[in-house]
């Protein structure tokens, strides 16, 4: 049913498009929705590196589109995990993160997701940074035993954001005006419709330092940072991955090849395959896969950040937004 349903949209698509359109040539193949484990580089014996993927906007939602796939960042990772707990032959696990970072929540669920992963498997984590490593990436790589980042990493922004904007004065002109009925003088706090009162931004700024206390505890219970340092560390900038290393962000430099080679010698498994675990057909997930893509309440702005996957719900973030 399901491929004969293909098919139908795909001639439709055809079909409707005219004369002169490229045709699909579709092949029935079995649907599975668990994860499939793939080797990723060169090893012998049965011992493995599990590779596992921190990539893009850190969100809880479903995100992707028609024929492109669709994950829960927090779901797929959580899966990964329990498949590498579970396989004997894992020896340790290599982060690939390449993230501005996310919600706050979201981060902080995939940290502590891989804390308890590390207490329960006592299996060590090596995180390799790629392109970007900030923010709400930065904050879950923080739980690996060891970092390795490029020397052109962008690592850092270690802080929290809450965006919103005041469009009242805009909509004053065209004769527009919001009316909130509400249950209490703050239940519509954070409002772009109007402006924000100063008893309302006092608020939100007690839940900023209280997200951002918590960021700043992670990195001082896992990093080294020397004291005339932390200031800046902290401060929201980025460093590269040269600069990072020089005041303790990051252990070391080097490339993916060199955290799996990490892993093997912490992993004590020299011979150890680098392996993926991929989803090829649909999507299953785990408990935390059932939320889909939150949709905008306004037609008023949406906001896309280069990269990510998802429109960006109003909220509190670990990222790095320049």
């Amino acid at each position: 049913m399901r491929f004969c349903t293909i098919i139908l949209a795909a001639a439709m698509l055809v079909g409707g498009a005219g004369c002169g359109t490229p045709s699909f040539l579709i092949t029935p193949v079995q649907n599975t929705q668990k994860l499939r484990e793939m080797q990723v580089g060169g090893g012998k014996g049965s011992d493995k590196i599990a590779l596992i993927e921190i990539e893009g906007m850190l969100i809880n939602a479903r995100t992707g589109g028609f024929m492109q796939p669709t994950e829960n960042k927090v779901s797929l990772f959580k899966e990964q995990l329990e498949r590498a707990a579970a396989d004997e032959h894992v020896k340790a696990v290599v982060l690939r993160v390449n993230s501005p970072g996310g919600t706050v929540t979201s981060s902080d669920t995939m940290y502590q997701l891989l804390m308890r992963f590390k207490e329960r498997t006592k299996k060590p984590v090596i995180a390799s940074l790629q392109e970007v490593c900030a923010s709400g990436g930065y904050y879950v790589s923080c739980a690996s035993d060891q970092i390795m980042a490029n020397p052109t990493t962008v690592v850092g922004s270690i802080g929290v954001i809450f965006n919103t904007f005041d469009a009242s004065r805009g909509m004053d002109k065209i004769g527009i005006r919001a009316e909130a009925i509400k249950s209490g003088p703050l239940k519509d706090m954070g409002s772009p419709f109007k402006a924000m009162a100063p008893e309302e931004r006092a608020v939100m700024q007690g839940m900023v330092d209280e997200y951002y206390a918590r960021f700043k505890s992670v990195v001082a219970a896992h990093r080294t940072v020397p004291q005339a340092e932390v200031g800046h560390a902290t401060d929201g900038r980025v460093y590269s991955g040269e600069q990072a290393m020089k005041i303790g962000l990051v252990d070391q430099l080097g490339l993916l090849e060199d955290a799996i080679s990490l892993a093997r010698k912490l992993g004590k498994a020299p011979g150890a395959r680098p392996v993926m675990y991929r989803r090829p057909y649909g999507y299953s997930g785990s408990v935390y896969a059932s939320t889909d893509v939150p949709q905008p309440r306004a037609n008023v702005t949406q906001l896309q950040i280069p990269g990510a996957d998802s429109f960006m719900p109003m909220g509190f973030y670990y990222l790095w937004q320049p």
